[in-house]
């Protein structure tokens, strides 16, 4: 079986906990004594029904304010296929968990609340998906039955975040008129919702077709550790241990060391201390070289005939996580893979303004804006832009200081 992991992200109260609730709810993935907890706190609930948001919001906080703060993920599965869930929080000042939850996400299930159509945090989500290539977008309009399931309310929702789809590119995007609290169209097909002749959500998440993403074309292989055990019986090993991004390695194949560029060929590779003729993407292995060349930890192993850019210049997309502003001048570390190098912030080009998508000129970055940067590192990076290559694509900003994560990059 195959497993989609999907994200649902939305405003704060457009219903993503209880849309999850009653998806594990309705699909029989709940366990007794889960559902007995739930039903004692519940109690506070007047009208006696049980409070399904509180299957996923775990943090006492979340549960107290009624919000989601961190990402939740849930596991469940049907006869057809197995879930991941990632319930991201709707806050504004949550965009970063939101980002973090949608990083290895293939649908991300955009929730409206009918009652308010399209609002800030959707497009600021929709931006998001956009950015990270999500490759399926379904729009979830839901509390339809506090507007009377009304389709005319449906069909204005459609055609509104329609434009916004087509200006963003964002792909394969379907639209089901839900009530999570209610449970129609969730698992089941609703009465009140009959000018609705589309799939169930369940249903589509079921049978949506998934693209594989892991690239077999490109070979990328960060080293992660030096194995050189020095020993009596060892005297002579040395391998180069780490995990396969993309792309297949086989025994004999000519490659490439970067950022420094020496060749070499690929003279075993092995698993688990077997050897065997050739390894993929997203295998751990240790690849053996045929020449003593000097490997080190953050340094890319490529086949020669297709080798990434490598520069010290970088044009980045990024999503500035830190409290601390960022400015021109700014110095960080920034990572990608297994590779870390001092960076210095040579100029904030634009910041994406979540509502129009207009480019606007700014002297610093505050929490949880979108910008483009150009940056300058102190030695050459070996990367792929993302949209070509995600696994080589991504960086993150790191506080030289206090070691925390302050941005997430998308190389361009």
């Amino acid at each position: 079986m195959d497993i989609l992991r999907f994200i649902t992200a939305g405003s704060v109260d457009d219903g993503k906990s209880t849309l999850i609730g009653r998806l594990l709810y309705d699909s029989k993935n709940i366990l007794i004594d889960q559902l007995e907890a739930v039903e004692r706190a519940s109690k506070f609930k007047n009208d006696g029904t049980i409070d399904l948001a509180l299957l996923t919001d775990g943090l006492r906080a979340e549960r107290e304010q009624g919000i989601t703060i961190d990402v939740a993920y849930k596991y469940f599965s049907t006869p057809k296929r197995k879930f991941i869930i990632a319930d991201a929080p709707g806050h504004v000042q949550y965009t970063r968990n939101m980002i973090t939850g949608a990083s290895n996400a293939a649908l991300i299930i955009i929730l409206i609340d009918a009652r308010n159509g399209i609002i800030e945090q959707t497009k600021r989500h929709s931006i998001i998906a956009s950015l990270l290539n999500i490759p399926n977008v379904v729009v979830a309009i839901n509390k339809l039955d506090l507007v009377g399931y009304s389709e005319e309310i449906f069909n204005n929702i459609k055609e509104e975040y329609s434009k916004m789809a087509e200006q963003l590119s964002l792909n394969n995007v379907v639209y089901i008129p839900i009530s999570a609290l209610n449970g129609d169209n969730i698992v089941d097909k609703s009465e009140n919702l009959n000018w609705y002749d589309g799939k169930t959500l369940l249903d589509y998440l079921e049978s949506v077709e998934l693209e594989n993403t892991i690239n077999l074309d490109k070979a990328r292989f960060p080293v992660q550790y030096v194995i050189r055990p020095q020993t009596e019986e060892l005297h002579d090993y040395r391998g180069y241990a780490g995990k396969i991004t993309s792309g297949i390695y086989k025994v004999g194949d000519s490659v490439t060391i970067l950022p420094s560029g020496t060749e070499s060929k690929i003279s075993a590779i092995e698993i688990n201390q077997e050897k065997i003729e050739e390894a993929f993407a997203p295998q751990s292995v240790v690849l053996h070289l045929e020449d003593d060349v000097d490997v080190s930890r953050g340094d890319l192993i490529v086949k020669s005939d297709d080798l990434p850019k490598v520069e010290q210049e970088l044009e980045v997309l990024v999503c500035w996580m830190g409290d601390k502003p960022l400015k021109s001048g700014s110095k960080y570390l920034i990572q990608n893979n297994t590779t870390q190098v001092k960076t210095v912030i040579k100029e904030i080009d634009y910041k994406l303004d979540v509502n129009t998508l207009e480019k606007q000129e700014v002297e610093q970055v505050s929490l949880n804006e979108i910008v483009k940067l150009k940056l300058k590192t102190a030695k050459p990076l070996a990367y792929d832009s993302y949209k070509d290559l995600a696994s080589n694509g991504g960086i993150i900003f790191i506080d030289e200081t206090s070691f925390v994560t302050v941005g997430a990059g998308l190389i361009q």
